[in-house]
């Protein structure tokens, strides 16, 4: 009879580790950064098939100082806060603007300043008053596509259209086939996109709003966000930040770094 109860008290254990393993609470030991695949310089799959990006790589050396192992993970942007709620991921890490957010999101501090701008392929477009009439794509739930929809703005009740995409790649495919006039993206994303193509593509000057990247945890983890920003601090002090981000100078990340600062 003992050992049939300790049986059962065993296996109770198991379970319950089980259940709050599908919980999402976070293995000591590892570290699972959510990112949209698709959002180059800051997470994308590299033409091996392997997740890079500026973001993964500082989140990787996180993960190298802390003990942990990274698993990265990949998301529909639009079901984001389902997966951080859930415990299906530790964190929102790639190009994540915390702008407009902070109650909703535990963050870290700024660690790049950003910007919204347009991408057209027609260069008798100067300015943003020019896109009057045009058709206009932006990612789902995207900063752009706030800039455009906020209170201060009327812009784009001026568009013909306004398209939202699933992710930038297949709205930049519908601008080079002439589907769209403009895409509204974030600047690192415009400077990769553009940097891959041998001209014909144009940023204009004029931007459509400013921002600040952060890395978001669930409202209340300030415990991980804690390590994490010790870790970055860190980082950033023996120069670790400013070296990762050379490998990703063709895109602008270096001149927009805000952290530590």
């Amino acid at each position: 009879m003992k050992k049939m109860r300790l049986c059962v008290v065993v296996l109770a254990a198991v379970m319950t580790a089980g259940l709050l393993a599908g919980c999402g609470q976070k293995s000591a030991d590892t570290f699972t950064v959510g990112f949209d695949a698709e959002f180059p310089p800051y997470g994308y799959m590299a033409d091996d098939g392997s997740y890079t990006g500026f973001d993964l790589d500082l989140a990787q050396e996180v993960c190298d100082r802390n003990g942990w192992t990274l698993v990265k993970q990949p998301i529909d942007w639009d079901a984001k806060d389902a997966e951080l709620n859930s415990g299906t991921i530790d964190c929102i890490w790639n190009g994540f603007t915390m702008n407009g957010r902070e109650e909703q999101y535990t963050f870290t501090k700024p660690y790049v300043d950003n910007s919204q701008v347009v991408i057209v392929t027609d260069n008798s477009i100067k300015a943003l008053a020019d896109l009057e009439g045009k058709n206009v794509g932006v990612q789902k739930d995207s900063s752009a596509l706030a800039a455009l929809e906020s209170d201060s703005s009327t812009l784009a009740s001026t568009f013909a259209n306004l398209t939202q995409y699933g992710d930038y790649n297949t709205a930049f495919m519908d601008l080079e086939q002439g589907v769209l006039d403009a895409i509204c993206i974030d600047i690192g994303v415009a400077n990769y996109l553009v940097g891959q193509k041998d001209g014909g593509f144009y940023i204009l000057d004029e931007q459509l709003a400013t921002e600040q990247y952060a890395v978001g945890f669930k409202l209340g983890n300030e415990e991980l966000r804690d390590k994490v920003q010790k870790t970055l601090d860190e980082m950033a002090a023996d120069g670790t930040v400013d070296k990762i981000a050379a490998d990703y100078s063709s895109f602008g990340i270096p001149e927009s770094l805000c952290i530590g600062k």
